[in-house]
């Protein structure tokens, strides 16, 4: 296996266009590279799985990342398809987020196979699809591997950093309801009529002074934060409703109900919850995952990452999130990677496989 193979994958996937939904050409790209390189994908309505199996029994370790991109949009100095390499640096919609992830894990199996496969256990890789959606394929694709992994690398870029803690992300919706009466008229009515936008205003403003007094070591404090607000028929009638959504960005200290009663007990709004799936996550104390990655990326520093992953599904699993790209780059236009850090990657990729499964 060659430093170039990886890239070679990587500059294969970002040219085939794969948003969420319509994986299938990328699914079948990553199948062909690798059967070309010795291993035996099976592609189904779930992932492109590469299973392979140790010398001698022992643990399952999953290296799982997703083929899905978000839409390329507009303003781009390069076509976002075209995989422009220069100087070393790749320019192309997916190639941060994840497709550098999945390439570098593809590659790592295939060294990995070539050299007789790990010692003990299995190394199972997982490129899922629709990651970027609430329709993520990944638990399903969970669910077809049959017993869960004993560790999971989550393939997402990190500077190639270990992140051993993430946020989750739950998002309400707050509606309130008001009397719609003439505005001319509304100063003089006894009693004056309920104005949604005021029961709003106070609400949000009792919100600011919430406090989540057990903080994580890592993450800090659950924050939330009003992102959309909808109020008003016209500039004459008093509201009849106002509507506003909470982005809460919550971290392992706090279970989502939790954070539900705490929002309940503050506003008279009526709540919906509109997402509570994506939930915190982190490495847990003791964990055999941790040494081995330290193992095969010495100078790593462990961190907490603010963005939400396919982790969530594999938060009860001794789990870490790793990959090549710095996250910033995510969904941004001329989203670039530099192709050394996808080489990098696949060796310590396949470093953490064999320290994890000697």
């Amino acid at each position: 296996m060659t430093n170039a193979a990886a890239t070679e994958l990587l500059l294969s996937l970002v040219r085939t266009p794969s948003p969420s939904g319509d994986e299938a050409a990328a699914a079948a790209v990553l199948a062909e590279w690798s059967t070309a390189h010795g291993l035996e994908p099976e592609v189904d309505d779930t992932a492109v799985r590469i299973v392979i199996e140790g010398e001698r029994p022992g643990p399952t370790l999953l290296m799982a990342s997703h083929l899905d991109t978000v839409p390329s949009g507009d303003g781009w100095s390069v076509p976002p398809t075209a995989g422009v390499v220069k100087d070393g640096r790749l320019t192309a919609r997916g190639a941060v987020d994840a497709k550098a992830s999945v390439s570098a894990m593809a590659a790592a199996a295939a060294e990995l196979a070539a050299a007789g496969g790990p010692a003990a256990g299995r190394l199972v890789v997982l490129a899922t699809y629709s990651e970027e959606t609430r329709d993520t394929s990944m638990p399903m694709a969970l669910d077809r591997l049959g017993d869960p992994p004993d560790a999971a690398v989550v393939g997402e870029p990190t500077s190639l950093q270990p992140c051993i803690a993430q946020r989750g992300q739950l998002l309400l919706e707050l509606h309130w309801s008001g009397d719609q009466v003439h505005a001319g008229w509304a100063a003089g009515r006894q009693p004056p009529p309920v104005n949604a936008i005021n029961r709003a205003a106070q609400d949000l403003t009792a919100l600011e002074a919430l406090v989540f007094e057990r903080s994580h070591p890592l993450l800090g404090s659950v924050a939330v934060t009003p992102t959309q607000l909808e109020a008003g028929v016209a500039r004459n009638v008093t509201p009849p409703s106002c509507w506003a959504m909470l982005d809460i960005r919550t971290t392992p200290s706090y279970e989502h109900d939790e954070v539900v009663a705490m929002i309940r007990d503050r506003v008279s709004a009526r709540i919906e919850v509109y997402s509570d799936r994506l939930v915190p996550a982190e490495t847990p104390a003791g964990s055999k995952l941790l040494p081995a990655v330290m193992a095969a990326r010495p100078a790593g520093t462990p961190f907490a990452s603010p963005t939400c992953s396919d982790w969530v599904f594999l938060r009860h699993v001794d789990a870490i999130k790793l990959g090549p790209g710095d996250s910033r780059q995510s969904h941004t236009i001329d989203e670039w990677i530099e192709l050394a850090e996808v080489r990098n990657a696949t060796q310590i990729y396949t470093g953490i496989a064999r320290e994890y499964l000697k």
